[in-house]
């Protein structure tokens, strides 16, 4: 049987999808483990800034898949993880192939090297979609070459670049992403999403430096705007508008350790690396040109209320889809 290089990657940049923007300031990285010519051990992802990288996660579940009472199963510490699939692995890794979406770290920082790991425990080949633009990280080529490791580079390299984009931009900038949630015929009035679907967006405003919300909004629903339903931290919020008069008894001027920018100078998004603009469309016309994503959250109903401007015209294509239980997650691009 042939060995189908793109469909197990696709599986790895899936996989990273589900975390993209949970892993801030690091790059959502996907990993796939392969034992001989197709059987499927371990698909994983990175999932948040300081704990195990993708490679680390998929090694462990796959070691364990052939082992599952080994004490591995209580390590969760990245360098503990490590140091025990080293001194363990036992040649079990040999005929594996190892999918990766980003080339393998190779420095030590809050977690240990997987080039080095991957280095040791010696997999039959490392398939790479992208190479790693951070020259802090970079080298893990190099040292897997140098273990006589079988190499291929490149493989749905598009893909996985579009993954990587938001990495790439807050790196060396800002990345300002749109977050909107509607119904299937495009209705934004009121309450919309479910439970889960909120809780997802409280996850994005506990990782973000700063939050953008129209004047209007705030005047209107009276939110609070923090990060309750997974007990995170509240971003600072900047309210964009004109008129800076506003009841101090709105909820989100009460969170404590909190800035609150009013402004309409929207050059002051340059001062922070990650912003997350939640709105409706009217504010979305307005920022269209500064947004580098946008991310809608269409709920499965269909209802009266208000709907995309008719002479709203944005230029965005889709870059990846999936769902938060009954709700699709579209992330949009700029073309």
């Amino acid at each position: 049987m042939k060995i189908n290089n793109e469909f197990f990657m696709d599986l790895a940049i899936n996989e990273a999808w589900k975390y993209q923007f949970q892993t801030y300031p690091n790059p959502a990285v996907g990993c796939v483990v392969v034992k001989g010519e197709s059987e499927i051990l371990s698909i994983e992802a990175h999932k948040e800034a300081g704990m195990p990288h993708a490679e680390v996660n998929a090694l462990k579940t796959a070691f364990l898949k052939y082992h599952p009472n080994d004490v591995l199963i209580t390590i969760s510490d990245s360098f503990k993880i490590h140091e025990y699939l080293i001194k363990n692995h036992n040649g079990f890794f040999n005929d594996c192939t190892v999918y990766v979406t980003l080339e393998p770290c190779n420095h030590i920082g809050k977690t240990p090297a997987c080039a080095n790991l991957l280095k040791e425990i010696k997999p039959s080949k490392v398939v790479i979609a992208h190479e790693d633009i951070n020259k802090e990280a970079s080298g893990g080529l190099d040292t897997l070459k140098n273990a006589n490791i079988n190499i291929e580079l490149g493989c749905m390299k598009k893909e996985a670049y579009e993954l990587l984009y938001p990495f790439i931009k807050w790196s060396s900038g800002t990345f300002i992403f749109y977050k909107m949630a509607q119904t299937l015929n495009g209705c934004v009035d009121g309450a919309i999403s479910s439970n889960q679907a909120k809780a997802y967006v409280h996850s994005l405003r506990d990782k973000i430096d700063l939050m953008l919300i129209g004047g209007n909004t705030v005047r209107t629903d009276k939110p609070t705007l923090d990060a309750r339903y997974i007990a995170g931290n509240a971003p600072d919020v900047m309210i964009y508008t004109k008129n800076k008069i506003f009841d101090n008894k709105i909820p989100l001027f009460h969170i404590p350790n909190r800035e609150v920018i009013i402004s309409d100078d929207l050059f002051k998004l340059l001062n922070y690396k990650f912003v997350m603009v939640e709105g409706t469309y009217n504010l979305l016309d307005t920022l269209k040109e500064r947004l580098d994503y946008i991310v809608l959250i269409i709920s499965p109903k269909i209802r009266k209320g208000s709907n995309a401007l008719n002479d709203l015209d944005i230029d965005f294509e889709i870059v990846h889809e999936n769902y938060i239980g009954e709700e699709k997650l579209v992330f949009l691009k700029r073309k």
